[in-house]
């Protein structure tokens, strides 16, 4: 699982969080190898403290489960995805409800800061969202898991893709093209350490 980090004016824009730690279940049932958030930031030169908002893809575990490290932080999250998370077996709860945690639920695309914009893309799951991100080049979309891999954006699926799994596969096509709408310069994915540009079709 990938996260993003984007630096802006105002600080430090986190897209998800990563795996969590002590779910004997998960590991057991998958043998993860998690890192701790903090130590991954600072290899790239960020303090976690330059985090000043974070914002998940959708509330799964392996995309969520470091939110702890970022108390007192605004977490921006839709509302369907907080009620999925709270209502059903949808997630490790206990890694996502921390002291001074800070969620902001949406109903539908926010921009939390200029030129970051999230867009509900729901299918996946039915409150996941993916950011659109403003660059000089050109628009990034991070996709999260809204399309699993460059071979599904492009239109060429292989083993790994993630309509055929979706709840609401219907949602998820209607997600993707918005996604593609947008006419993105590059896309990054949330379980694909490849990114896609227009060079490969």
């Amino acid at each position: 699982m990938l996260g993003y980090a984007i630096r802006h004016r105002g600080g430090v824009f986190l897209f998800d969080t990563g795996l969590g730690f002590g779910n004997k279940e998960l590991e057991e049932a998958y043998q993860p190898e998690p890192r701790q958030i903090g130590e991954v930031l600072q290899e790239v030169g960020i303090s976690p403290d330059d985090v000043t908002a974070v914002a998940n893809c959708h509330l799964h575990a392996d995309h969520s489960g470091q939110n702890s490290a970022f108390p007192d932080r605004p977490i921006y999250v839709q509302a369907a995805e907080w009620e999925l998370a709270h209502t059903t077996d949808h997630t490790i709860l206990e890694w996502i409800d921390f002291p001074n945690a800070r969620y902001v639920q949406l109903s539908g695309d926010h921009e939390p800061f200029d030129g970051l914009r999230l867009v509900a893309t729901p299918g996946h799951t039915g409150g996941h969202q993916s950011l659109a991100v403003d660059t000089a080049d050109g628009l990034i979309v991070l996709a999260g898991q809204a399309v699993y891999t460059v071979e599904e954006w492009a239109g060429t699926p292989d083993v790994f893709e993630g309509r055929s799994g979706a709840p609401d596969q219907a949602a998820y096509d209607k997600s993707v093209d918005r996604l593609r709408e947008l006419g993105p310069e590059r896309v990054f994915f949330g379980h694909d350490r490849r990114s896609w540009t227009p060079a490969l079709g």
